[in-house]
């Protein structure tokens, strides 16, 4: 079953939301009120779409949509009493997918929500038939599918931990991500332990598959702010 994530601090308005996407569209769907608790379910959850209020105590859902569309392209619709185009324009160009006005048909946002994950599948799907397996970049391989990754035709061992963290990197070349926010999409926000382990398993990865640790290709520190793998 899909599931959808709604981030409303309108507990009715949520709930009506929630009842029409669970008994005409089939979905099951997690409710969250707080802006900041919401974006870390959306993170770290498998949702097929997110509907987000524009007004939310935490963090609003321009800056939920601006967050997410940083690690993820999980469909977003945007749900707000604000009606003018700068908003729409706004939330649009933060990266939602669509954008209601309230008051709304939940009719239609049902329909809405069915059409943008039918969209999604299909982008999806597309992109999975035309992306190989095998993930290279210059004289590092990383196998998606044994999970094997080999630095200049030899292979080097990786704890779990370790491939997720270099797949992740890999996988968004040239993106500066915080130690917060690797910690949140690899190990995820309910994980015990603490953003530490980040450094220590960028350390350990560079130790496998960088030459010259010292100047790094391919995982690179960005001071102040987090890492980048180098495209």
């Amino acid at each position: 079953m899909m599931k959808i994530l709604i981030i409303e601090d309108d507990q009715s308005v949520a709930e009506l939301e929630r009842d029409y996407l669970e008994i005409n569209g089939g979905f099951q769907c997690d409710l969250y009120t707080d802006g900041t608790q919401g974006l870390q379910a959306a993170l770290a959850g498998d949702y097929a779409l997110v509907i987000v209020d524009v007004m939310l105590p935490g963090l609003s859902g321009f800056e939920i949509c601006r967050r997410l569309r940083e690690v993820k392209d999980t469909p977003v619709i945007i749900i707000s009493a604000l009606a003018d185009d700068i908003d729409k324009v706004r939330g649009l160009g933060l990266g939602a997918d669509d954008y209601m006005t309230k008051p709304f048909s939940p009719s239609e946002l049902v329909a809405r929500v069915k059409g943008h994950i039918q969209r999604y599948q299909r982008l999806v799907g597309s992109r999975e038939k035309a992306r190989p397996e095998m993930l290279k970049v210059r004289g590092l391989e990383i196998d998606r599918e044994s999970r094997r990754v080999w630095v200049n035709g030899k292979e080097t061992n990786m704890t779990s931990k370790e491939y997720d963290l270099l797949l992740f990197l890999a996988e968004h070349p040239d993106t500066v991500f915080s130690k917060d926010r690797l910690f949140d999409s690899v190990w995820g926000v309910d994980a015990y332990g603490d953003v530490s382990t980040v450094t220590v398993h960028i350390k350990h990865i560079r130790d496998k598959i960088e030459l010259n640790p010292d100047r790094t290709q391919y995982i690179e520190t960005v001071w102040g702010v987090g890492y980048r793998f180098r495209g």
